[in-house]
């Protein structure tokens, strides 16, 4: 009795050990990856001299909203806004429609060659064509500076339609053949029934196309050369890199320097991660109640 009592305590020790260890580690981690943004935040809300001379570190200092509205008078800007907002709805719609009716032929036991149309789409996670090679391919086929280069050339990820396929798949035959019997075609059984039962897992297919399509910049760069055509984070990358800002010749930094352009870069990156700080724990909400929907099948 006693050993067993010894050997209890023991394990409850090092649960809780290893509990407080995990924490620590994880919060170390958290804070390590959320200082970046905070940072951010507060160098966006301070004076130009404090951000220059390093003493922003975490809290705002000499806060002033004037870096937001010299961001907000900056050419093309809320172009550029409509434009990733654009492309990240039409883009992940295209990508949802294109993704849930691969995966739903592919998860059908009775498709001739199965195994052989898998495997060809597997292939494209392991052999990448390339840079060069994908970006003649576009121009061959007239899609370069067009909305449908950015919006139906990458209509597809591999990754996502496994996950899909794989999840088709474990829902019970059983009710594919109720549906049948009542006379439902393909159409209906994928909207009626799998589509309903596959919540979760289109929340989250959808949240990584929709996060990818937002912070898309390589190939919005490459394919998109029309400024007014440009998302965001391209525009991003001109005033990162060539720092393109019309300051109204402010040089030298002072208490009365109302903006500069770093601050400004900084407003710019604020207003571009906004939305998404806002609508992801709205899609964690859903992607929560589509967990206990698809947990229970009828």
């Amino acid at each position: 009795m006693l050993k067993n009592k010894t050997a209890s305590i023991r394990t409850g020790m090092d649960e809780r050990v290893f509990d407080i260890l995990n924490i620590l580690f994880l919060s170390f981690l958290g804070l390590f990856f959320l200082y970046p943004i905070v940072y951010v935040f507060s160098a966006s809300l301070s004076k130009p001299l404090y951000v220059a001379t390093g003493s922003v570190i975490f809290f705002p200092k000499g806060i002033s909203l004037d870096s937001f509205f010299a961001a907000a008078k900056l050419p093309l800007l809320w172009r550029s806004y409509a434009n990733t907002i654009f492309y990240t709805a039409a883009g992940t719609i295209v990508n949802m429609i294109l993704t849930c009716s691969g995966a739903y032929v592919l998860s059908k036991s009775e498709l001739k060659g199965r195994s052989f149309w898998v495997l060809v789409v597997v292939v494209t996670m392991w052999f990448d064509p390339g840079i060069i090679p994908r970006y003649l391919n576009f121009r061959d086929l007239h899609l370069l500076n067009t909305y449908s280069s950015v919006i139906i050339g990458f209509g597809v990820n591999t990754f996502n339609l496994i996950i899909l396929k794989t999840f088709f798949e474990s829902i019970p035959g059983s009710l594919e053949e109720s549906a049948r019997i009542d006379g439902a075609n393909q159409w209906q059984i994928l909207r009626k029934i799998y589509l309903p039962l596959s919540t979760p897992a289109l929340v989250t297919v959808a949240l990584f196309y929709a996060v990818s399509r937002w912070n898309g910049y390589f190939w919005m760069m490459m394919l998109v050369t029309d400024d007014k055509k440009a998302p965001l984070q391209v525009l991003l990358k001109k005033l990162i890199v060539q720092k393109e800002i019309p300051l109204e010749g402010v040089k030298i930094l002072d208490l009365s320097t109302r903006y500069s352009q770093d601050t400004i870069i900084y407003a710019v990156i604020v207003i571009s991660i906004i939305p998404v700080l806002i609508v992801y724990p709205i899609v964690q909400r859903f992607f929560k109640n589509g967990i206990m929907l698809g947990a229970v099948k009828g």
